[in-house]
């Protein structure tokens, strides 16, 4: 692999390079097709849980309510991110192509983060409504109606695309000082805007976008929960306050699901702790891979609405008897 970065990569110059060097995984470039079956099993995977969850939503009026709203939008940015993220893994699996245009990693980029915020955001605005829903309940219907949750989706939408859609533009304009060698196997912009030249105004701006948006978004979640969890510590009964705390458990994981990985890369690159490449992608491969994986899982198990509807509508229907 090292020898294929000194062949490869581009020199340094002043200018945006035709092309980008991705890095696959550290000892599978010599066998590409042992993680293709995977990677395609996860995408397949994820694409009928999530496609499971958006058919029962969308066919069974009992679900139109804002929590499974919210979990409608999750499971689109689930499929969304998973299927932006596949080209260049699928490149690199299944042909050992490590070097992609740059309007091709550009438009990746855009579609990993705008998924990526959104699937944020929803998770923000999932904390938010199980948040009302236990320390406000007389309240909840009056405060989430269905004008509160347009706007809810508005502003998720322009977080998505308003903010973002500029990145592309400005990265694509931005002198670039450095070998273009990412140190992922997709496009990220933080990754693409660290190449840029030192003072390129563009690069500060692509990232204070990121950083306002995955960085605020925790604290807030957590926010919520530490409101959660005062108001279930004034509960006197205990099958209550266990009711109540499971209403959280789906959504909690989840959370943590996205987060834990996504602040433990944050952390080894500010802190430039000396781990493995192994290590720094497999992190990466699980913060962007798993929780579509496994959010259709935790939702369809841990909520009996939705699980109980699946199961109706999976069993054959049975046919009365003419008399």
């Amino acid at each position: 692999m090292s020898t294929l970065l000194t062949q490869t990569a581009p020199n340094s110059s002043t200018s945006m390079a035709p092309t980008f060097l991705l890095v696959g995984m550290p000892g599978l470039s010599g066998v590409p097709s042992w993680w293709t079956m995977p990677l395609i099993a996860v995408y397949l995977l994820s694409a009928l849980g999530n496609g499971t969850i958006l058919w029962i939503i969308a066919l069974e009026p009992a679900l139109h309510r804002p929590m499974h709203f919210f979990l409608f939008l999750l499971s689109v940015s689930d499929i969304g991110l998973v299927t932006a993220l596949m080209p260049t893994l699928l490149g690199l699996a299944l042909a050992d192509v490590h070097t992609v245009p740059a309007s091709a990693c550009l438009l990746q980029m855009f579609f990993v983060h705008v998924f990526s915020v959104m699937e944020s955001s929803v998770l923000l605005a999932m904390s938010i409504d199980r948040a009302l829903a236990i320390c406000r309940p007389l309240h909840y219907s009056a405060l989430l109606t269905n004008g509160v949750i347009s706007k809810i989706s508005v502003a998720i939408a322009f977080r998505c695309l308003g903010l973002h859609l500029p990145l592309p533009f400005l990265l694509a304009c931005m002198p670039y000082c450095r070998p273009q060698v990412l140190t992922h196997s997709y496009c990220l912009h933080p990754d693409v805007a660290r190449l840029a030249c030192p003072g390129a105004w563009g690069a500060a701006y692509s990232l204070s976008v990121v950083l306002s948006v995955m960085g605020l978004d925790p604290l807030l979640i957590f926010f919520s929960y530490g409101l959660i969890g005062k108001v279930l510590q004034g509960v006197e009964s205990r099958e209550d306050r266990w009711k109540a705390g499971q209403t959280c458990v789906a959504h909690l994981s989840a959370v943590l699901l996205f987060y834990i990985p996504m602040i433990l890369l944050a952390l080894i690159s500010h802190l430039e702790l000396p781990i493995t490449q192994h290590t720094h992608t497999l992190l990466s491969y699980v913060h962007f891979l798993l929780p579509p994986l496994i959010n259709p899982i935790l939702y369809s198990v841990k909520m009996k609405e939705i699980r109980e509807r699946i199961l109706n509508r999976l069993q054959p229907r049975k046919m009365g008897c003419a008399q």
